[in-house]
C-alpha cells in the first residue's frame, strides 16, 4: 500500500488528542491527487453539493468521500476531497480518485483518509501499513503532570516533591516530519515506568468500537474519551506512589523509531 497523497503535509494523523478525542484517520493540505492506496473495488461514493450536505441539511463531516475496498478486510475511507469522476468498479494501486479539496470539516484544501479492518471491527493507523516516511526527527515531550484524587495537577520536574498516594499521568507529547511535511502530530508509542516498571503505556495502533464506545489501546482497551480527555494532554496510566524516592521515565516513540525520553527524580513524602 501507498500513501493518498505522495507530497501532501499532513495537518494531523492517527491517534492525535482532537480536543479531547482521538483522530481517527490522517489530514493532509495539499493542491494534489488523491491517489488509491491499493488495488480495490469501489464500494461506496458520497459526492453531494453545496458542500456535501446531507439530505438532512447538515453539512457531512467527511464532505465528499469515496470507500474503496482493498481486500483482506481493509476498507480505505477517502474524504473531504473534490468530487470524484472515477469510471468503473474497480481502482488500481496509485489510480487518481479524485483531487484535493475544501469539503465536509475541512480546514484547508487537501484530503482526509480512514483505514478501516472489517474483521476485527477497529480502525487501523494508515501510518503501520504504508512506506515509512523519511524522518530523523525526535518525538518532543512538552510535559509530564500528575492528577491526584482530589483533583489536583502537579508539573514535574527534577526533585519534585509529591504526597504518597495514586496519580493519574497525564503526558503532552508531539511529533514532527522530517523536510516540514508534518508538525505537532501525535507520535505512535507513549511509555511511563516508574523505579524500571511499566505503569502506563499507549499504543496509538488501533482504535475499536465497542458496543457505541469508542477504545483505545492503553495496557488493554479502555474508553478513549477517559484517555483522551484531559486535552491537550493524554492520560497514559497510573502509579500508586509511596513514601521515599521514585524516578519516573517517559519514554516517546515515533513510527520511524525515533524517541524522545524524559527523567524525572520524584521526593515523595
Amino acid at each position: 500500500m501507498d500513501w493518498p497523497m505522495a507530497t501532501a503535509t499532513v495537518l494531523s494523523n492517527f491517534g492525535l488528542n482532537d480536543r479531547g478525542r482521538p483522530n481517527p484517520g490522517v489530514a493532509f493540505r495539499g493542491q494534489e491527487e488523491v491517489l488509491a492506496i491499493a488495488d480495490g473495488e469501489i464500494v461506496f461514493v458520497f459526492s453531494g453539493s453545496d458542500g456535501a450536505r446531507q439530505v438532512s441539511g447538515f453539512p457531512s463531516p467527511l464532505g465528499t468521500w469515496t470507500a474503496v475496498d482493498h481486500g483482506n478486510g481493509l476498507l480505505g475511507l477517502y474524504a473531504r476531497h473534490a468530487g470524484t469522476e472515477l469510471s468503473g468498479t474497480s481502482v488500481r494501486e496509485g489510480q487518481r480518485l479524485a483531487s484535493s479539496g475544501i469539503s465536509g470539516w475541512s480546514v484547508d484544501e487537501g484530503a482526509f483518509f480512514m483505514l478501516y479492518d472489517r474483521r476485527e471491527r477497529r480502525l487501523v493507523n494508515p501510518a503501520m501499513v504504508f512506506p515509512p516516511l523519511q524522518d530523523t526527527v525526535s518525538p518532543q515531550i512538552q510535559s509530564v503532570r500528575l492528577l491526584a484524587e482530589d483533583g489536583r495537577e502537579i508539573a514535574l520536574a527534577q526533585g519534585t516533591a509529591v504526597s504518597q498516594g495514586r496519580y493519574q499521568i497525564l503526558v503532552s507529547a508531539s511529533d514532527s516530519l522530517s523536510g516540514g511535511r508534518g508538525t505537532g502530530l501525535a507520535p505512535q508509542r507513549i511509555v511511563v515506568s516508574v523505579n524500571g516498571i511499566e505503569t502506563g503505556r499507549l499504543s496509538m495502533e488501533t482504535l475499536t468500537a465497542r458496543d457505541g464506545t469508542m477504545l483505545a489501546n492503553r495496557l488493554s482497551p479502555e474508553p478513549a474519551d477517559r484517555i483522551y480527555a484531559p486535552f491537550p494532554a493524554i492520560e497514559i496510566g497510573e502509579v500508586q506512589l509511596s513514601r521515599g524516592q521514585a524516578i519516573m521515565e517517559v519514554l516517546v516513540q515515533d513510527i520511524a523509531g525515533n524517541s524522545g525520553v524524559a527523567m524525572f527524580r520524584l521526593l515523595v513524602e
